[in-house]
């Protein structure tokens, strides 16, 4: 799994269907259950229905030990037992009651991506409540999306402990192309990439962004590094998008920055 930035390779839940109905599945409401009442009938159905999403929840994302541990339930609903935590997993819950919005959005981005990138795997996505952890986890073909990284720039827990700048990405509408962000950057890795110039980084996120604002049909992800990918595309026409991701020679990319400088 990548948990937006850091790898953690995990198989999923089987391959299922690639015709199925995109459609973020509630985990979060199994784990509320659990966190708020104590059900344990909710915790062994999250255990049995989500069973990666599980592990990597208690295991890599709280980290309050291993699903094996034989106390780990009582560990798990007392991690969730402060009242700031009590608030935010109603106030996720409340606020997303409703996710219509947020399907629709993901169907038609993910349709989107798969005419402009052949062989573009269909996620599967799940909400969940990640204690203000990491925001989107991703793993093989599996999108994991923690409701309460996305409350809102004036969220009041927020603004105890996030500054303005990092407010403005944790409301609703950052939700599906960060998603979608961190999908596509897990499908195109940046090969050697700690050894790699900073430039060239920025530029194959940039890339990555590029090809997610087409997705969505807008630019909703604006940096110095998208434009010069979108000013090289429109010199190179000829260029296709999944030919722009696989292709790590970013020269003829970069000369479209230093224009900018």
């Amino acid at each position: 799994m990548l948990l937006t930035g850091c790898e953690l390779k995990l198989k999923t839940n089987g391959d299922g269907s690639d015709d199925m109905r995109v459609e973020v599945r509630r985990y979060d409401r199994l784990q509320s259950r659990y966190l708020t009442t104590g059900d344990f009938s909710a915790l062994q159905q999250m255990n049995i229905d989500y069973p990666i999403e599980t592990r990597a929840l208690i295991e890599k994302i709280l980290q309050v030990g291993e699903v094996s541990d034989p106390d780990i339930s009582n560990r798990f609903l007392r991690f969730f037992q402060d009242s700031l935590l009590q608030t935010l997993i109603a106030d996720a819950e409340a606020e997303y009651a409703n996710m219509d919005d947020i399907n629709t959005q993901m169907r038609h981005c993910i349709d989107n991506l798969t005419e402009l990138l052949p062989g573009f795997p269909q996620p599967k996505i799940y909400a969940q409540i990640g204690a203000l952890g990491q925001s989107i986890v991703i793993g093989e073909k599996l999108i994991g999306i923690s409701l309460d990284k996305y409350m809102g720039a004036n969220y009041p827990l927020y603004l105890r402990y996030y500054n303005g700048e990092q407010r403005k990405s944790m409301t609703r509408s950052y939700m599906v192309p960060d998603a979608m962000t961190f999908y596509v950057l897990s499908l195109y890795p940046m090969s050697n990439f700690e050894t790699r110039p900073q430039m060239e980084r920025d530029l194959h996120m940039g890339k990555v962004m590029w090809v997610v604002n087409k997705a969505l049909e807008k630019n909703f992800f604006d940096t110095p590094y998208i434009k010069a990918v979108d000013q090289f595309m429109a010199k190179n026409p000829d260029i296709d998008c999944e030919t722009l991701m696989c292709d790590e020679n970013y020269p003829d990319i970069e000369k479209f920055v230093r224009q900018k400088k």
